[in-house]
């Protein structure tokens, strides 16, 4: 009786299967499992690892050069919300007819922007003129401790 059979007979006894590990390796490897067990406990690890992966997310926030003060106080706040929920903001300055030949102010609309949201806020992208828009992204401040644990509060609900 070779070691195979051997193998084979003893898994059967016990009621398991028998799996080749590596079948590469010189002599093969194997173990005595139950195989569907084995599976179901290789999907859970997958299934966790995808649910720990962080979704970086994108917002976009569209503003105008002379966008009137109370309007600009709630974009600013809606930005700052997104930032402090962990997302990306791209903030999008639009230019229409002769807007286009000041694209200082929209500089300096972003620029007000960034100094004002400096505590939650990095700009990863300076301001761009790109066309007719002027782009600048902004992702949320790296803080200690306290995003952490709060991070997985709310993961574990």
């Amino acid at each position: 009786m070779t070691a195979i059979d051997k193998a084979i007979k003893l898994s059967e006894e016990i009621g398991l299967d028998l799996v080749e590990i590596s079948p590469d390796a010189n002599p093969p490897v194997c173990k005595i499992m139950d195989f569907g067990k084995y599976k179901y406990e290789i999907a859970q690890k997958a299934r966790e690892a995808r649910q720990n992966q962080t979704h970086i997310v994108v917002k976009e926030m569209r503003l105008r050069p002379n966008i009137e003060p109370h309007d600009y106080e709630t974009k600013r706040s809606h930005i700052e919300r997104f930032l402090n929920g962990g997302d990306k903001v791209k903030v999008t300055i639009q230019f229409r007819g002769r807007e286009q030949s000041r694209p200082e102010m929209g500089y300096r609309l972003l620029q007000k922007l960034a100094e004002e949201l400096a505590e939650v806020a990095v700009v990863e992208f300076a301001p761009k003129q790109e066309g007719r828009n002027m782009t600048m992204v902004l992702g949320p401040a790296k803080k200690t401790g306290s995003v952490k644990k709060a991070g997985s509060g709310t993961k574990a609900k």
